[in-house]
């Protein structure tokens, strides 16, 4: 009695031991494959943002949202924690089949064999089926994320045009395709299940044949049999949670493809400033130098022999039909793209790889379309920076100069901390494109682009924004390009571009009396 208490006791201790064991390691491999998630998705879009803007004129920004949100957790589901229940499970196959083969050599070579013959066969026909199915769950699960960037990007429209049915329907089929191959994925990692429990309890009742068969003595049969009973009832979960492992990797192979893809091409320069000794300053002029440039699936000149130059305190206007090169010169002015031929310099500064981001830091820029965050007023005005260190005096000289802190005391409930809504739903397209440019002038940059910058406002809004621009407290050198011609009547100089190339520059009046390109602008404007 006392040694039998004694092993009840022990026994319940390993009982415990191993529980705890088990509830440790499950959470260190759990907690292993979620944080590989974290780290993978925190590189990925690191990578992403990294690229130079060129690169994203050729891609779609749905897409690079499901790689960094759904195809990096599908890979941590269906490949790194399948993998980590592989290793584990072949462990315990590995232990058990050892002891199995140290008691009765042959027949657990026998029995292992026709197991793995089983499971050879059956990985063989259904290999090729999940790979197609990880292809299309992956082809369907692009289209979706497509779908609803589309919906949510265009809802005023789809509102207007009564155009849920249509986007409803659009969702519809590749998502019905994408669950339908995930459950027909899941079916086939279960099928050996089945089979193998006929395969494993048929061969015990033919392991006992043997042994009767051979002679044996039933007592002595019982304990080997009890032994390859309780190994089989232990080995057949590992064995299926191996073959639904190798399911789920082939599966998502596909998408694990897509992510080394990525790692692979993307090409990580953060060109972050390491030396703040290297300050980059305008105090001359900036000059472009026989500038060409090409697209890089394209060998048509955007910009042919561009060559001007750019006084500092300056205005200069850029304008030209649709098509003639302004936003593309300006692009590589303030250093989004670089040239194909010809130099920029910014006083004896060549501007290249290794300073554009000390040049940038010295650009304000507002482009035709301002992107506003689902944030505070304040917030956007001040983009990029963390609330609790956003300078208020500045921001509000910024939404002077704009022509918006009246507008932002008087109409808007709470102010400076009144949400905007996404993408700047609860405001006009002048209010939204007035914050752009408080964005722009908030911290004080030396030069100031505006792209268009004014072409949602009306005359009014726009005459005093430009006179705010013109009377700024502080020298800054601004660059202009303008749809209105009205716009850039103060400039000291306006290039004329068209077809790539600088047609005519001079002052507003000579230029509308002696181009006749010019003039034909100034009457489209009209």
């Amino acid at each position: 009695n006392q040694f039998l208490f004694f092993l009840g006791t022990l026994s319940f201790l390993f009982l415990i031991l191993s529980l705890i064991v088990k509830i440790i390691t499950t959470y260190l491999q759990t907690r292993f494959c979620y944080m590989r998630e974290y780290t993978i998705s925190k590189r990925l879009i690191e990578g992403y943002l990294h690229q130079p803007y060129i690169w994203f004129l050729k891609k779609n920004s749905s897409e690079l949202g499901k790689n960094i949100l759904a195809e990096v957790h599908r890979v941590i589901d269906e490949s790194v924690i399948p993998m980590m229940n592989f290793i584990a499970q072949s462990a315990v196959l590995l232990a058990i089949t050892t002891l199995l083969f140290i008691v009765e050599p042959t027949v657990t070579l026998v029995a292992g064999l026709i197991l793995g013959i089983s499971f050879a066969i059956i990985f063989y026909f259904t290999k090729n089926i999940l790979k197609k199915l990880g292809s299309e769950h992956l082809k369907e699960n692009t289209k979706r994320f497509k779908v609803v960037s589309e919906a949510f990007g265009a809802v005023k429209e789809i509102k207007v045009r009564g155009l849920e049915n249509f986007f409803s329907h659009e969702f519809k089929v590749p998502a019905k395709i994408y669950a339908n191959n995930a459950s027909f994925s899941s079916i086939i990692s279960l099928l050996p299940r089945y089979f193998i429990e006929g395969v494993s309890f048929g061969g015990l009742i033919i392991l006992i044949l043997i042994f009767l068969f051979n002679g044996r003595e039933f007592t002595n049969i019982v304990p080997i049999l009890s032994l390859f009973a309780l190994a089989g009832y232990r080995i057949l979960p590992s064995l299926q949670q191996i073959f639904f492992a190798i399911s789920h990797m082939r599966f998502a192979s596909p998408h694990l493809d897509v992510l080394h893809k990525d790692f692979t091409n993307l090409n990580i320069n953060n060109n972050e400033i390491s030396n703040l000794a290297n300050i980059i300053s305008l105090n001359k002029f900036i000059h472009l130098e026989n500038i060409c440039f090409n697209y890089p699936d394209s060998t048509q000149l955007v910009l042919k022999n561009i060559n001007l130059s750019i006084p500092v305190s300056s205005k200069i206007g850029i304008v030209g039909t649709t098509g003639s090169g302004k936003t593309t010169l300006v692009d590589l002015i303030i250093g989004l793209i670089e040239p194909s031929q010809g130099k920029l310099s910014v006083d004896e500064n060549i501007i290249g790889k290794n300073n554009k981001r000390l040049w940038q830091k010295k650009i304000g820029y507002v482009p035709q379309n301002i992107y506003l965050s689902d944030r505070s007023v304040a917030s956007n005005i001040a983009f990029g920076v963390d609330e609790n260190d956003i300078n208020y005096e500045a921001l509000e000289q910024a939404a002077k100069n704009a022509d918006l802190h009246n507008f932002i005391i008087e109409e808007l409930p709470e102010q400076y901390d009144t949400i905007v809504g996404e993408r700047g739903v609860r405001l006009s397209g002048g209010q939204c494109q007035r914050i752009g440019i408080a964005r722009a002038l908030y911290h004080k940059p030396q030069v100031l682009v505006l792209d268009e910058a004014t072409s949602a406002l009306d005359n009014d809004t726009e005459k005093r924004i430009i006179s705010c621009i013109n009377n700024l407290q502080y020298d800054v050198t601004i660059i202009i390009i303008a749809h209105r011609l009205t716009t850039v009547k103060k400039c000291d100089t306006i290039f004329v571009l068209d077809g790539g190339e600088i047609k005519a520059n001079g002052s507003f009046e000579k230029l509308k009396k002696t181009n006749k390109l010019f003039q034909n602008l100034s009457n489209d404007s009209n």
